[in-house]
Protein backbone atom coordinates (compact mmCIF):
# COMPACT_ATOMS: atom_id res chain seq x y z
CA UNK A 1 0.00 0.00 0.00
CA UNK A 2 1.36 3.38 -1.02
CA UNK A 3 1.29 6.24 1.44
CA UNK A 4 2.59 9.76 1.05
CA UNK A 5 2.42 11.84 4.22
CA UNK A 6 3.19 15.54 4.11
CA UNK A 7 4.31 17.55 7.10
CA UNK A 8 5.81 20.92 7.91
CA UNK A 9 2.98 23.22 6.95
CA UNK A 10 1.78 26.03 9.18
CA UNK A 11 1.52 29.78 9.62
CA UNK A 12 4.37 32.03 8.61
CA UNK A 13 4.86 35.75 8.08
CA UNK A 14 5.47 37.06 4.59
CA UNK A 15 9.18 36.85 3.80
CA UNK A 16 9.61 33.82 6.01
CA UNK A 17 10.51 30.23 5.20
CA UNK A 18 9.02 26.79 5.63
CA UNK A 19 10.29 23.34 4.83
CA UNK A 20 7.75 20.73 3.82
CA UNK A 21 8.51 17.03 3.97
CA UNK A 22 6.85 14.06 2.35
CA UNK A 23 7.43 10.64 3.86
CA UNK A 24 6.84 7.88 1.33
CA UNK A 25 6.02 4.25 1.94
CA UNK A 26 5.19 1.63 -0.66
CA UNK A 27 7.17 3.54 -3.30
CA UNK A 28 10.85 4.34 -3.51
CA UNK A 29 11.70 7.99 -4.08
CA UNK A 30 14.92 6.70 -5.63
CA UNK A 31 12.99 5.45 -8.62
CA UNK A 32 9.77 7.43 -8.71
CA UNK A 33 9.41 10.97 -9.89
CA UNK A 34 8.23 13.03 -6.93
CA UNK A 35 6.30 16.25 -7.27
CA UNK A 36 4.79 19.03 -5.24
CA UNK A 37 1.55 20.74 -6.17
CA UNK A 38 -0.59 23.28 -4.39
CA UNK A 39 -4.20 24.31 -4.40
CA UNK A 40 -5.56 27.58 -3.09
CA UNK A 41 -9.26 28.03 -2.29
CA UNK A 42 -11.29 28.41 -5.46
CA UNK A 43 -8.31 27.71 -7.71
CA UNK A 44 -7.07 24.74 -9.71
CA UNK A 45 -4.29 22.54 -8.46
CA UNK A 46 -0.97 24.08 -9.52
CA UNK A 47 2.42 22.54 -10.17
CA UNK A 48 5.16 23.71 -7.81
CA UNK A 49 8.25 21.54 -8.28
CA UNK A 50 9.37 18.01 -9.03
CA UNK A 51 12.42 15.80 -8.88
CA UNK A 52 13.05 12.84 -11.12
CA UNK A 53 13.99 9.36 -10.04
CA UNK A 54 17.38 7.79 -10.72
CA UNK A 55 19.29 11.04 -10.46
CA UNK A 56 17.32 12.83 -13.13
CA UNK A 57 16.56 16.53 -13.33
CA UNK A 58 14.49 18.79 -11.12
CA UNK A 59 11.68 21.01 -12.33
CA UNK A 60 10.24 24.21 -10.91
CA UNK A 61 7.32 26.39 -11.79
CA UNK A 62 8.59 29.64 -13.27
CA UNK A 63 6.85 31.74 -10.65
CA UNK A 64 8.66 29.91 -7.86
CA UNK A 65 12.14 29.53 -9.28
CA UNK A 66 14.74 30.92 -6.94
CA UNK A 67 12.39 30.71 -3.96
CA UNK A 68 11.38 27.04 -3.79
CA UNK A 69 13.79 24.10 -3.93
CA UNK A 70 12.89 20.42 -4.10
CA UNK A 71 15.23 17.71 -2.83
CA UNK A 72 15.07 14.12 -1.70
CA UNK A 73 16.74 11.80 0.76
CA UNK A 74 16.84 8.32 -0.73
CA UNK A 75 18.00 6.74 2.53
CA UNK A 76 15.04 8.16 4.45
CA UNK A 77 12.67 7.79 1.48
CA UNK A 78 11.55 11.40 1.85
CA UNK A 79 11.13 14.40 -0.41
CA UNK A 80 11.36 17.97 0.81
CA UNK A 81 10.30 21.37 -0.44
CA UNK A 82 12.25 24.32 0.94
CA UNK A 83 10.20 27.49 0.55
CA UNK A 84 11.86 30.86 1.07
CA UNK A 85 10.68 34.45 0.71
CA UNK A 86 7.10 33.34 1.13
CA UNK A 87 4.30 35.58 -0.06
CA UNK A 88 0.62 35.68 0.91
CA UNK A 89 -0.22 34.30 -2.53
CA UNK A 90 1.70 31.14 -1.64
CA UNK A 91 -1.09 30.30 0.79
CA UNK A 92 -2.51 26.94 -0.24
CA UNK A 93 -2.72 23.27 0.58
CA UNK A 94 0.49 21.65 -0.61
CA UNK A 95 0.42 18.08 -1.92
CA UNK A 96 3.13 15.54 -2.48
CA UNK A 97 2.73 13.15 -5.42
CA UNK A 98 4.59 10.19 -6.92
CA UNK A 99 4.87 9.26 -10.59
CA UNK A 100 6.20 6.01 -11.97
CA UNK A 101 7.43 7.97 -14.97
CA UNK A 102 7.63 11.72 -15.38
CA UNK A 103 6.99 13.25 -18.77
CA UNK A 104 6.53 16.97 -18.32
CA UNK A 105 6.37 16.70 -14.51
CA UNK A 106 3.94 19.62 -14.53
CA UNK A 107 0.67 17.80 -15.15
CA UNK A 108 -1.20 16.30 -12.24
CA UNK A 109 -2.43 13.38 -14.35
CA UNK A 110 1.17 12.13 -14.68
CA UNK A 111 1.17 11.22 -11.00
CA UNK A 112 -0.03 7.89 -9.72
CA UNK A 113 -0.22 8.57 -5.98
CA UNK A 114 -1.06 11.59 -3.84
CA UNK A 115 -0.77 12.61 -0.24
CA UNK A 116 -3.49 14.26 1.79
CA UNK A 117 -1.85 17.67 1.78
CA UNK A 118 -0.55 20.13 4.34
CA UNK A 119 -1.81 23.68 4.80
CA UNK A 120 0.55 26.60 4.34
CA UNK A 121 -0.72 30.03 5.32
CA UNK A 122 1.40 33.11 4.72
CA UNK A 123 0.37 36.20 6.66
CA UNK A 124 0.84 39.66 5.21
Amino acid sequence: QVQLVESGGGLVQAGGSLRLSCAASGVSVSFYGMGWFRQAPGKDREFVAAISGLGGPTYSADSMKGRFTVSKDNAKNTVSLQMNSLKPEDTAVYYCAAALRLRTARLSNEYNYWGQGTQVTVLS
